[in-house]
Parts: structure tokens; sequence; C-alpha cells
């Protein structure tokens, strides 16, 4: 493989491609061998950052059909170099860091760094990998360097092959979060009395029924899909999926359940459903944990761009200061380090998509970790009466919002393109009367618009990989966003590198549903006329 094809398997953070035929049109990129040498190269990156000449790796991976033989790639890669691999099998990937962490296993099996198998929510091709060392995961730039160490750099070949050794880790990390509840509530089992849906989407997310929540006496008749399997035959596991949050909501309704949990396939992510079997995500869910930390200590709560007025209503209402700042997790989380070191006190970071880090766990975004601290609320506000739910009860929710995805025209330098768009449409917004520019903005432009003209506001941002312009929209009455957007047409229908079908369509729509509106109130308005007889 050349430096180009192993630089296009770089996405943020991590590594990721095509694992294997079955979607047409799309060929494999993440070879065998592709992943053997990476393994290689982050054993050198490894030895360069710890200063040792022999380092041990941990490899796990998640429930995707091309896991197990990219793992054997991988191992391969680290015991060929003279160094040794440590196999956890199915694991999660906060599991992964959190064994980097574990004291009592360093001791036993000292490893310096993780990699875990996985690509998240994507299709069954796909498949990828995630870099740990003992300080966190890798950064862009690390990944890039392994990456260009793997096309570029002459590996140690070693007469003497590292050595390979099993040990799965879910067991222990699954104890420790069982503990930390029991800990928190003062209870054996604080869930007894509790039913509690857990949806794995056939992902590594299934343990949580059987090794966190039967331990803590909940009932969790009603859980679905949480046997591994990479064809992910129900839904994509992803809690912003829409078929995915409306199977497991069906879920709790159809058990009677008191909560409800969605995880994505590696478990960084999670989403959640309250006892009405209505979806607390995004917002709600970043509300939730505000709430639940705020109470204990008071600070800053780090956010993506796309969050809500309520929710900076919500978070400030509890003593809490709200920094949107830009997508992407490892955006939000460096944010949120960042303030830590300079003083200020900055317990979450937290994306609408699900990924939150908590300063306590090392700032790692972690699903299943996540979801352990609203169980400890769960039972702590059960002993007062009280529901999840009351915790977020005067979120004010906006009354309309979408997104809408402008793609760009193919073969244009949509990165240069987009910068440009921006600055122009900054240009074009400081004139108006009618919307003034965000006092908080780090991405892209925002505006917000006034009572008569939307009530609310857009956020127009590039895309962190892809030629799409996203464009978020949020009002507080009806009808409002429509007004937004068409504003935003009429700004950007003149880029001829635009496709603009989606503004279009989200009109379109609009007016259909405000015809069909009009049609039934005409409807229901029929009246019928007595005769002087009283006959009709």
């Amino acid at each position: 493989m050349t430096l180009e094809n192993y630089l296009d398997l770089r996405n943020g953070t991590d590594v990721r491609g095509v694992a294997c035929e079955g979607i047409v049109g799309e060929h494999v990129t993440l070879t065998a061998e592709a992943a053997e040498t990476i393994a290689k190269a982050f054993c050198v990156w490894l030895i360069t950052h710890t200063g040792k000449t022999q380092v041990t790796v941990a490899v796990g991976y998640d429930s995707r059909i091309t896991s197990p033989a990219l793992c054997d790639a991988v191992v391969k890669g680290i015991v060929s170099t003279g160094h040794n691999a440590l196999v956890t099998g199915l694991s999660t990937t906060p599991s992964m860091f959190a064994l980097l962490k574990d004291e009592d296993r360093m001791r036993e099996t000292p490893c310096q760094g993780s990699i875990m198998i996985t690509a998240s929510h994507l299709p069954f091709n796909r498949n990828g990998l995630k870099f740990f060392s003992a300080n966190g995961g890798l950064e862009g730039s690390d990944v890039k360097e392994i990456l260009e160490m793997s096309a570029t750099y002459r590996f140690a070949e070693p007469s003497v092959c590292g050595e390979t050794t099993e040990l799965s880790y879910l067991d222990d990390y699954a104890a420790s979060l069982v503990e930390k509840v029991r800990v928190a509530t003062g209870e054996i089992a604080p869930l007894a009395g509790k039913k509690i849906v857990v949806d794995a989407g056939n992902g590594a997310g299934g343990f949580f029924a059987e090794k966190v929540l039967a331990p803590l006496g909940a009932d969790t008749t009603g859980s679905q899909f949480l046997e591994p399997d990479g064809n992910f035959p129900n839904h994509i596991p992803n809690p912003e999926n829409a078929d995915a949050m409306r199977s497991v909501c069906d879920a709790v309704k159809a058990a009677n359940a008191d909560f409800g949990i969605i995880f994505d396939t590696d478990v960084d992510r999670a989403g959640a459903v309250d006892e009405n079997g209505e979806e607390i995500n995004r917002n709600r869910l970043i509300a939730l944990i505000s709430a639940i930390l705020l109470r204990e200590e008071k600070g800053t709560i780090v956010t993506d761009s796309v969050t809500s007025d309520g929710l900076k209503k919500f978070i400030t209402a509890r003593g809490g200061r709200h920094h949107r700042f830009k997508r992407g997790y490892k955006n939000v989380i460096n944010e949120a380090i960042r303030l830590n070191e300079q003083g200020e006190n900055a317990p979450l970071a937290i994306e609408t998509s699900g990924h939150a880090a908590l300063k306590e766990n090392y700032f790692l975004d972690d699903g299943a970790y996540l979801i352990t601290r609203l169980l400890i609320a769960m039972a702590n506000e059960a002993k007062e009466g009280r529901t999840l739910s009351d915790l977020i009860a005067d979120l004010e929710m906006p009354a309309e919002a979408e997104e809408l995805r402008v793609k760009f025209r193919a073969g244009v330098d949509f990165k240069t393109l987009g910068k440009k768009l921006i600055d122009e449409f900054s240009a074009y917004a400081s004139d108006l009367y009618y919307a003034t520019p965000a006092d908080d903005n780090h991405e892209g432009f925002r505006l917000c618009y006034d009572d008569m003209h939307g009530d609310g506001w857009a956020l127009l941002r590039m895309s962190l990989h892809d030629p799409v312009l996203p464009i978020n929209v949020e009002s507080n009455s009806a009808g409002g966003a429509v007004k937004i957007v068409k504003d935003l047409y009429y700004f950007l229908k003149k880029y001829d590198f635009l496709d603009v079908s989606p503004i279009e369509n989200s009109i379109t729509a609009w007016r259909k549903k405000k015809t069909e509106e009009v049609k039934e109130k005409m409807a229901n308005s029929r009246t019928f006329v007595r005769n002087p007889i009283g006959r009709n």
C-alpha cells in the first residue's frame, strides 16, 4: 500500500476502512496486511513515547464479522516485531482504556498501550482501529504519524517473536461498574423492583444486562438484541439512529419498564429512554447528566456546537456554565481538559451524539459509565419517590429543530469553498437588522434571529471529514424554522457548487404540511344549516 492509501484510512483519531466485500461499489481498503503493518507502527510509536525497548499491547474487538481476522493480523504485527500481545477478545472501547488504568491488572500483566478493533456504528462491511496509551486515546496527529510510519518505516525482524496471552477483561470492567453503584447508593441491590430494558443492537453492549443490571437487582425482561452479531440484523447499533431509538422506545413500552438503555456497537456512546417510553437523547441526555453533576459541584459543561438554547438556560439555572464548542468528541474532550488545566472546573464533555466523557473517569467517552451514573441517580431519586424525568422536567425544548446536510458538488475544493462561503455569510449577516451573530461562536457561524423572523438560530459549519455543509436550525416558535431556512436559501442558492435541494425539499415539505392543515381546518369547520322546521 502507498502512503496515500494508508492516510486515506485516517478518520479523525481512528483508523477506519472497508474490511470486507458486501456493498456494491465499496471495495476493501483495510486489509489484514494493512492492519498488521499499522500494529507494528503503533508498537514503534509506543517505544518512542514510553522509552521501553519492548512493549505489551492489549487487543480487543467488537462484534463485527471481520473483527476476529483483523485481530489475528494485529497480533501478528505485534509479536512478529518482538513485542507482546494481550488478547482480550470481545470488548468495549472504554474497557480497553480502563484496562490500562486497572492497577491490579497492570501489576500482573503491564501493558503500555491497547488497540480496539471497531468502526462504531458504521455498516457491517466497515471496521477500524482505535489506539490508547496510559494517557488516553491518541490524537489525530498521532494516528497520522502511525499511518505515515506504516508506509515508510522498515520494521525490525527479531529472531525471537513476542508472546501472545489471552485475558477476557469485560467481566472485571462490569464488576467495577457494579461496585461503583453499590458504593454510591449504599445498597447491594439498589435496582431491586426496577425493570430496565437494554438494547445492544447486536453490538458488544449485551453484557450490561447480565453483568451489571442483574447483580444490582434489576429485572431485565424485555431486553433485546443482546447477542453479538456483526451483520446487525435488527437495526443499526446507534443511539442517533431514528429506527434504533424507536425500537428501544417500543421495547420499554411493551415491557412496561422503568428505564431503557441503548448502546452503540463498541459502547462508547449511549442513549436512554424514560418510564413513559420517551427518548432521553441529545439535549435531554446532556441536561440529565448535567443536573446530576452540577448538584454535586458547580462547573462548566462543555458540549458540541448544536445544543439548544433551552439547554443553556437549564445549565445556568443550576449554577453551571454552558460552553458550546466544536463538533467532534475529541474536540469537546480536549476543550474540557484545557479548561481544567486553566483552573476552571469542567466536570463533563459531551456531544449530542451520546459521546460523554467525565473528568472523574479520565475524560474517557464511555457509554456504560454514563449509564452507570444515571443508574445511581435513579436509585437515589426513587428513595424520594422521584424519577429521572423529574430532574429535567423544566428543560425547555425548541418548538422546531432540524439539520440540513447540503452537499458540495463532486470535484470541487470543498474545504476552500466552504471557508469562503462561511466568511461571506458572516459578512452578509453583519448587515441584517433582524439577526445578530451569537456571542459564543466556536465553529462555523451561528446567527440568532429575532422573534418576527424565526425566533431562533441557524448554524452553518463544515463537516469534519465530508464535502458537506451541515446547517442546524432551531426555533422557539411553531413555523419559525421555515422562516430561517428561507432566509438561508436566499443567501445560499447563488452558489453553483452547492446542491441546495435539501433546503428546497424542507421548504416544500413545510408548504405541503401547511396546505394539509388548512384543508383539515376547513373540513372541520363545515356546518350544517337546519331548515325552519328543524329537519336537515
